[in-house]
Order: C-alpha cells, then structure tokens, then sequence
C-alpha cells in the first residue's frame, strides 16, 4: 500500500505543481472546459508513468482518480482562488483520494512494472522511496511557494521596496529546500542558522519599514513551518518504506 501511495504522490505533485502552467490554472479557475481536460490528462499520464500498469483492468483506478481529480478541481473552482483555504482543502481531498486509492488497489505499484523489474530487485525495491523522496522535496519547495503566495495575498498591495524580479520566490525555493536537507540528513539545529542568515541580511529594511519586516517576518515563518510539515511528513512515509541510506548527520 505504501509504495503504491508513493508512486501515486509523485504523480500527483508533478501535475499540480510542476507540469501545471499558469495558464492551465488560470483556465481552471474559469471553469474552461479545455485547461481542465488538459490537466486531467495530465493527472492521468503522470500517474500510469509512476505506477506502469501491465494489463488494461490495472487502468481503471487510475482512470477513476483522474476523475476524482476533476471533480475536487470543479468544487474549487466555486470557492475564491486567490485564498489558502481553498487551496489547502483541495490538496486534502486529493491526498485523501490517493490515499484510498492505495488502500484499495495495495499491490497496483507491485503489479505494476516498475515493481517487476526481473533482475533489478533492489533497484525496484529502493524506486518507492526515491519517489517519496522527490515527492517530498517537490512538496517542501514548489508547493510551499504557492501555499506561502496565498497566505500573502491580503498584504501583495503592501508598499514594499522593490527587489529582484522573483528574487523572493527563488529565494523562498532555497530555503526551504535546504531546510528539506537539514531535517532529512538530521540536522535541524542548522535551520536556526538559517534563520538567523535571513535576520541578518532583511535586518536594515525591517528596522527602516514596519511593514516590510512584518511582511518578512510573516512569510518566513510560513515558508519554514511548510518546510518543516513536508520534511517530516517525508521522513514519515520513508519510515515506511526501504531505506535508500540518506546520511544521519546527527551528533
């Protein structure tokens, strides 16, 4: 069941927040019929890449999931798309359809042919893992950007000091992606470090604007609770899985 949920993940987090252009989005929210059907498709495609279904009867639970896909994504269609809320809702419900899609179909990645790769068994059996590990990273990171955009959305009016031109976004991948790194090599004590690398560098434009350091302030707070959720929630699911042999740099 596991290694089916990891595949399925992985599939999941590469259409939605990899695959999925702005202008797919932006049509989504529209309800235009064709960026809907164009990222189901892709819903679909990714998750028989991920599983490699061997025989046609193993298509239809992936076909069913690309259908609940669809209709989680109408039902968010109705709520306002520039909110967390909705977003947060929305990737529940999909995580809760992969969810019961592995308890139902357990052996769907086993059967499938990544899990029969002949003489390939360690490889096959570390390829689940690999998948969370990737899914996790692409959750920390990518994810994490669009929940932290929404959360900031009531104050994007804000008069901030110009920066760089996705200066902030890149900057937010960085760190949560390293923070990824510090909780998966058992190093957390390192993000305090972080922390205080970011305080240091934001310190003149948070003393000078009241409202640029509680921007700052908000969205870092966001951006490393994010990290830290996905990071665990990674090293939850490899628990679970074969180890892949991730150093444990811890003292």
């Amino acid at each position: 069941m596991t290694q089916t949920f990891a595949a399925l993940l992985l599939a999941h987090v590469l259409a939605d927040f990899v695959l999925q252009t702005a202008a797919m989005a932006e049509g989504k929210a529209r309800r235009a019929a064709l960026p809907l059907l164009l990222h189901v498709a892709v819903v679909a495609a990714t998750a028989t890449l991920a599983i490699g279904p061997l025989t046609p009867a193993a298509l239809w639970p992936l076909l069913a999931l690309a259908g609940a896909h669809l209709l989680i994504d109408l039902a968010k269609t109705l709520a306002p798309a520039d909110r967390l809320g909705p977003f947060l809702w929305d990737q529940a419900a999909h995580l809760g359809t992969l969810a019961a899609l592995a308890w139902l179909y357990p052996a769907l990645f086993s059967d499938g042919a990544w899990g029969n790769m002949g003489d390939m068994g360690a490889m096959s059996a570390r390829l689940p893992a690999l998948m969370a590990l990737l899914a996790g990273l692409i959750a920390a990171t990518r994810a994490g950007g669009f929940a932290v955009g929404l959360l900031m959305t009531p104050w994007r009016d804000t008069d901030l000091p110009a920066g760089l031109t996705n200066g902030g976004m890149l900057i937010g991948v960085l760190e949560r992606g390293l923070i990824f790194l510090f909780i998966l090599t058992g190093q957390p004590a390192a993000i305090g470090f972080l922390i205080a690398a970011k305080s240091v560098l934001r310190f003149d434009a948070a003393k000078t604007q009241q409202a640029a350091g509680e921007y700052v302030i908000i969205g870092t707070l966001a951006s490393f609770g994010w990290a830290l959720l996905a990071s665990y929630a990674t090293l939850w699911l490899l628990s679970a899985l074969p180890p892949l042999g991730i150093p444990d740099l811890s003292p």
